[in-house]
């Protein structure tokens, strides 16, 4: 039986994926290579990582 993540968690990651992109990655994802190239996004422009965290948390169904 798939376990579903609430939908208050997602909103508090969309908030922690303002401040902190990869912190939000990490915990939606673990330390796979989304986590790594969210880091690179991030180190490349602030804007980039936050869209990818953003994708990362609407697409995945808990992964975590």
């Amino acid at each position: 039986m798939p376990t579903t993540v609430s939908p208050t968690r997602d909103v508090i990651l969309y908030f922690v994926a303002l401040v902190l992109p990869p912190v939000a990655v990490f915990f939606k994802r673990g330390c796979a290579a989304d986590f790594w190239i969210n880091i690179c996004l991030t180190i490349l422009g602030w804007i980039p990582g936050v869209l990818h965290a953003w994708y990362l948390i609407s697409r995945s169904e808990g992964a975590m």
